[in-house]
């Protein structure tokens, strides 16, 4: 089978992830997304990031009736720091039979570089879908003498340009400013069921 990686934060995951997940399935004819859930992501060390608890709630909310989509726990049920390279080694180990699509957006690609150990990402995967983002400035032939092997692997996703994102998200919800239309309906009602990211009563015009 032909799976999808798609890790992240998702705080809180939205419908943007969603569609990027759908052109991805579509484009790469994937069989199966895999939703890696980071705790912690060390690229996100000097961030305010929401419990995993809370996070995984949503995000199990936001892929139910998608029997494409499938939550990992790889992160989950390991202590950190998470690191993609070791996060793909073990689902490596455990779909060894199948091909791995590490997906990432086209700035993930531009700092892959900076991760820790990218060379033992790409022999855990076998490609990158990577997806386009325009205006994005991208040196391939620079990335490639840093990580031998890197262009061999990449797979091109072109998606909508969507200018969202778990931070805008959260401003929104915190300054009493509509939200509910970026979110899968279920992820949104579970946001004001719960009043997580400080969710109030005068944020109820949502």
């Amino acid at each position: 089978m032909r799976i999808g990686i798609y890790g992240g934060t998702f705080d809180p995951p939205h419908i943007a992830h969603l569609i990027l997940a759908g052109e991805a399935s579509f484009q790469l004819n994937l069989g199966r997304i895999l939703w890696l859930l980071t705790p912690v992501s060390p690229l996100k060390n000097d961030h305010s990031i929401s419990p995993w608890q809370q996070r995984l709630e949503l995000l199990n909310a936001a892929i139910d009736g998608n029997p494409a989509f499938e939550l990992t726990r790889v992160d989950i049920d390991r202590t950190g720091p998470h690191y993609a390279f070791e996060s793909m080694h073990i689902l490596r180990r455990m779909y060894e039979n199948d091909k791995l699509f590490y997906l990432m957006g086209e700035d993930s690609l531009r700092d892959l570089p900076h991760w820790e150990r990218p060379d033992l990402l790409l022999d855990a995967c076998s490609s990158l879908g990577v997806m386009r983002r325009p205006g994005t400035m991208l040196d391939l032939k620079n990335l490639e003498q840093k990580i031998p092997g890197l262009k061999a692997k990449l797979c091109w996703i072109d998606a909508p340009l969507l200018e969202i994102s778990g931070k805008l998200i959260r401003k929104r919800i915190l300054h009493a400013q509509p939200f509910r239309y970026f979110l899968p309906e279920r992820v949104y009602q579970l946001i004001i069921e719960n009043g997580y990211y400080e969710f109030g009563g005068e944020n109820k015009k949502g």
